[in-house]
């Protein structure tokens, strides 16, 4: 005799489709989201994805053809998003600031039979030689033909079937291919399925209060799983209302967190360093912004004290993770960060965390640093097509971060650095972010990056990359002399360049690898021993 689940599988299925029609039915009316002027309600957003589904699949797409998604902020990209979750189709978000031969790998790489993208990067997207397993390309909202199939716009808003398509979707079933950024090699898809972004949506709405009342702004890019994942996907859930912008700049941000009274707001650190420099950062009045979420890197803590006293009313909260955990992995909350400013939190409700020395394998005790691994429901389930990369990030039966921290006695965990970001300086490793921290108490430092560099002499030398605020002259010696007074010696950079801005991708997160390319080199003068070696640079990063 067969079960009742194997009768019934969708009695108790729980795909990210399921949850939106849940909440579709408990607020048809309500407006979930807003992209310029305009409004899609619950019950408008759901057969809008409806309809684009049963179009995917009218145009000869089957369950598990991978879709890719090309373009900036818009209705229409979340819309085919929700859609290929309705469809049973793989959905590959793609950073629209690639170059030709990046997009290209990606395509390739995913096997994408289909690509939908903006107008504006059509040009780009006609000079990749063509794909043979690529059938369709459309736009994702036009007002041109860009081929012979309409737009997912037009098909959102047409008079087509608005019903659920009748494909046979598991919750084990692969739904999306995150890319990671990839250092120094081609980046790699990581595999997500219904059910370790439904776990994970459940820890944001736990771990982030998020709420039906919130009035969300969507301003990172939704290729990028901190927004799409950790805000946009969770806030929709919880019926809240999101406001969407495809212009993450200071200007555009101030005036719709303003405008629209908007409450909730998530930026790595670089962006909320640049609303706090802007020049009507107290003009904009945030006193209504009340939830401060910041991710994707290590926030200064400097800086975390600025936004706690510039806007007292609201609450901090530090979102550390990375995609292939979907990408939440512990959360430091408001009132944490009085305590402990500089630490990530602790893990989540769905993720087991330890820190291991990289190694033995052995468990570290409080307070010594080591690797920090994971194992959640949360976590991908592979990469694509890359079974040793795979095996080598869960090697263990844990998956490896490649992140160094420690835990201290109360279970709080403090990352360091990035694994690859620690400084090996005649011997002795320094982590980026203390120098970084040291820095950024520079009255005149604006933003600070920390690599180290090949040196004959250190292995790497510690080098500070320095843009300064407005309006302040580069002086290399009171900089020295300001980390020698809050860094042990070896710590100390030995080259200091200035510049103009610091290199960062489409969703602000700080590009370093860019730093050591363009400062790789030895410096060609210096003006002292060990720490007073200093590099002048005027030219942009």
């Amino acid at each position: 005799m067969r079960s009742t689940i194997e009768s019934h599988p969708l009695i108790h299925r729980n795909t990210i489709g399921d949850a939106v029609q849940r909440i579709a039915m408990q607020r048809p009316g309500q407006i979930a989201l807003k992209y310029r002027e305009r409004c899609w309600s619950y019950q408008a957003l759901d057969r809008a994805a409806n309809r684009v589904a049963n179009h995917l699949l009218a145009l000869g797409l089957s369950k598990a053809d991978r879709v890719a998604a090309y373009g900036k902020n818009s209705d229409a990209y979340l819309i085919l998003w929700l859609a290929c979750t309705r469809a049973g189709l793989i959905h590959v978000p793609v950073n629209y600031s690639l170059t030709e031969h990046e997009l290209a790998y990606v395509l390739d790489q995913s096997g994408a039979r289909a690509l939908f993208f903006d107008d504006s990067l059509k040009s780009l997207v006609d000079r990749i030689p063509g794909q043979r397993q690529l059938a369709i390309r459309g736009s994702l909202h036009s007002n041109e033909a860009t081929s012979d199939r309409s737009d997912i716009l037009t098909t959102a808003t047409s008079s087509a079937c608005d019903r659920p398509p009748a494909i046979d979707i598991a919750e084990t079933d692969v739904v999306q291919i995150l890319y990671t950024s990839g250092t120094t090699s081609d980046p790699k898809g990581a595999m997500h399925t219904h059910r370790s972004l439904m776990t994970e949506y459940s820890s944001c709405l736990l771990h982030l209060d998020i709420k039906a009342s919130d009035r969300c702004l969507a301003a990172l890019p939704l290729y990028h799983s901190a927004q799409m994942h950790v805000f946009t996907m969770p806030a929709l859930l919880a019926g809240a209302y999101s406001c969407l912008t495809d212009t993450p700049t200071p200007e555009e941000i101030l005036r719709l967190l303003k405008t629209e009274q908007l409450n909730s707001f998530f930026a790595p650190p670089t962006v909320w360093i640049a609303l706090l420099r802007h020049e009507h950062f107290v003009e904009a009045q945030l006193r209504h912004v009340q939830k401060l979420y910041y991710g994707a890197s290590i926030m200064p803590e400097p800086i975390a004290r600025e936004l706690g006293a510039r806007l007292p009313q609201s609450g901090l909260y530090n979102c550390y993770g990375q995609s292939e955990i979907a990408p939440l992995a512990t959360v430091l909350t408001p009132d944490e960060h009085r305590e402990r400013p500089r630490s990530c939190g602790r893990p989540v409700s769905n993720v087991l965390t330890r820190i291991i020395d990289p190694a033995t394998g052995e468990e570290c005790a409080p307070g010594v640093p080591g690797e920090l691994v994971h194992r959640s429901p949360q976590l991908m389930v592979g990469y694509w097509q890359k079974p040793d990369e795979t095996a080598e990030a869960f090697a263990g039966d844990w998956f490896h971060s490649g992140d160094l921290g420690y835990r201290d006695e109360q279970g709080y965990i403090w990352i360091v650095d990035r694994i690859k970001d620690i400084v090996n300086t005649g011997g002795v490793l320094v982590a980026s972010r203390d120098v970084e921290e040291a820095l950024y108490r520079h009255p005149h430092v604006a933003e600070v990056a920390v690599i180290g560099v090949p040196d004959h002499k250190w292995i790497e030398a510690i080098t500070a990359v320095v843009v300064l605020k407005q309006n302040t002259a580069p002086d290399p010696q009171a900089l020295l002399h300001h980390a020698r007074a809050h860094l042990a010696p070896f710590k100390v950079p030995k080259h200091v360049h200035f510049v103009k801005q610091l290199p960062k991708n489409s969703a602000g997160k700080l590009l370093k690898r860019v730093l050591r390319m363009q400062f790789g080199a030895p410096a060609r003068s210096s003006l002292g021993e060990a720490g007073d070696n200093l590099q002048q640079s005027e030219a942009s990063a």
